[in-house]
């Protein structure tokens, strides 16, 4: 680099959005003639202006620095003007690496007019103060950190949408809390999402329905709303994280839900993802695109054994990934089968083609264990005609029917019920008996009327009955409330084998709704019968198979 005998300056401006509430005095505009006037009245050569608008002064991979520091080792610029050292940056440990380090080895003087800092006169008690100086700077720049974050989730707890866009299916309300109102021309589109979804669909599948149906992006949509070009580096199409971060956004169920990220800290901006209990939320701020219901069984469809693969067609078949094999425990393969191919139930959407076998099997032989064949049309014929039978029991008489299932919960006599009942009310009773009792013993000791040893005896055993029938109690009440979810989950199995009362065909909707899993047995060419046992959500507890992920 050529050593320099000219004056050349560089003047460096900044302001971020936190100094723009102390006024007039610190904007850009206010910097510059500051220091424009003082390098004219030196009369230095002003060579550029970096200017970083809007930025933090904890963060330097600002883009005027980066530019500032290049012409630096460039040797464009030999002197380096700021109004004061807050505008060149409020990390004390930055600042100084600059000033004592960089700025030195690459022979550049350092001006901080208002603070009197002149790295030319290393002498000065300016540059003695200086250190304290910054570490106050970084001082209010933490506090204000935290002042602004209170006044953030004041106003999110206050229900005030703080975002600067709303999410795809809503617009931004114009009254004072700019609540989200709902879109007439995406909020359909949302709905359809979540129906795709519960009908089985995964987010990918979901993703090529809408591109199929020609049906704009969200980027898209919204900057051919506005008007303008899509700046976005991307293929303008739908794609599984988009679809998935909308199934998961409760903002549709017209919860305002806030806060869900922070920063590492007031110097390091990096966004890191709070946990679920520490959002703000605040229910019902505004009308909800989809139900309670709906959202709570695409989360049930989330927590499926697995979501099932795709065939080669692009479909998840109805069974895929809820079917096991009953002798080694792990599920059963969908595999095409050449030669059923156009075989079919009378279903236009639905062409048999294929079965299920013990991906066992499949992989290491019958010796480690045997075969498990079913045919898709067979195991989906057998399950249909269970479900139907079962419909046509809450059709012929709902209250059997829910006792029935009720049993099927519970496995227990429901003489259990009443004698429950029974212990409960009596145990309560004597708790509070003994109360009274442990009250007597108090006041008889006091009077005199018994011993020590006697009252101390008195209370031990009755102290010993009574935690023993609290702890009865507890139990009991424990017991009844697991009744009260039985009954809730009957309730909930009726309600949802009532919504295909009409389906003539088994649909992968029906069986993730329905189905927690199925069990078969092996297969053995000549025999009648096998074991097929299917394990419904609700009334049933569940086959806990093996995972071959």
């Amino acid at each position: 680099m050529a050593k320099q005998t000219e004056n050349n300056v560089g003047i460096y401006l900044r302001l971020s959005k936190e100094d723009m509430l102390e006024g007039e005095s610190l904007s850009i505009e206010n910097q510059k003639m500051i220091l424009t006037k003082f390098v004219h009245d030196k009369g230095w050569n002003l060579v550029s202006e970096y200017v970083d608008d809007g930025y933090s002064g904890t963060d330097f991979d600002r883009p005027g620095i980066q530019r500032l520091l290049a012409d630096a080792q460039l040797g464009k610029i030999n002197i380096v003007v700021v109004k004061d050292l807050s505008r060149f940056g409020r990390n004390y440990i930055e600042v100084g690496r600059y000033i004592d380090y960089i700025f030195p080895m690459n022979n550049i003087r350092f001006i901080a007019l208002n603070d009197n800092v002149d790295t030319a006169d290393r002498s000065s008690a300016a540059l003695d103060m200086m250190p304290i100086i910054n570490l106050f700077n970084e001082w209010h720049s933490s506090s204000t950190s935290k002042k602004i974050k209170a006044v953030f989730e004041a106003s999110a707890k206050a229900g005030k949408y703080l975002g600067g866009r709303v999410p795809y299916g809503y617009d931004m309300g114009d009254d004072p809390n700019h609540l989200p109102v709902i879109n007439p021309e995406t909020a359909p589109v949302v709905k359809h999402i979540f129906e795709l979804r519960l009908q089985g669909l995964s987010q990918r599948k979901i993703a090529d329905r809408l591109n199929e149906e020609g049906i704009l992006c969200p980027s898209e949509y919204y900057y051919q709303r506005q008007g303008k070009e899509n700046p976005l580096n991307c293929r303008k199409l739908w794609n599984r994280p988009v679809v998935n971060e909308m199934l998961h956004n409760p903002m549709y169920l017209g919860n305002l839900v806030q806060l869900k990220t922070t920063t590492v800290s007031h110097k390091n901006h990096k966004l890191i993802k709070k946990d679920e209990s520490e959002w703000v939320i605040v229910p019902n701020t505004h009308e909800a695109i989809i139900t309670q219901e709906e959202w709570d069984r695409c989360r049930e469809i989330d927590e499926e054994h697995s979501i099932g693969r795709r065939t080669k067609t692009g479909d998840t078949k109805p069974l895929c990934a809820l079917m096991y094999c009953a002798d080694c425990g792990f599920r059963m393969k969908f595999s095409r089968n050449q030669k059923m191919r156009g075989v079919t139930t009378g279903n236009p959407h639905q062409i048999i083609v294929g079965s299920y076998n013990c991906n066992t099997y499949s992989q290491y032989g019958k010796e480690v264990c045997p075969t498990h064949y079913i045919s898709q049309r067979t195991i989906e014929q057998i399950i249909l005609d269970d479900i139907r039978s079962m419909m046509q029991l809450v059709e012929e008489d709902e209250a059997k029917a829910r006792k029935l299932f009720l049993a099927r919960k519970q496995k227990q006599e429901s003489q259990q019920i009443s004698s429950d009942k029974e212990k409960l009310r009596k145990a309560k009773e004597r708790i509070a008996e003994l109360d009274g009792l442990m009250q007597s013993v108090y006041e008889d000791k006091v009077s005199g009327e018994i011993s020590a040893s006697m009252c101390t005896k008195l209370l031990s055993k009755y102290e010993a009955e009574q935690n023993a029938l609290t702890a009865e109690v507890q139990e009991i009440e424990t017991r009844q409330l697991a009744q009260k979810q039985d009954e809730h989950d009957v309730d909930e199995y009726i309600s949802r084998l009532k919504r295909f009362r009409n389906a003539e065909y088994l649909t992968r909707q029906m069986c993730l709704e329905l189905i927690d899993s199925v069990t078969v047995d092996e297969f053995e060419r000549g025999k009648q019968e096998r074991d097929i046992h299917i394990y419904y959500k609700f009334i049933d507890k569940g086959y806990t198979g093996k995972s071959d992920e």
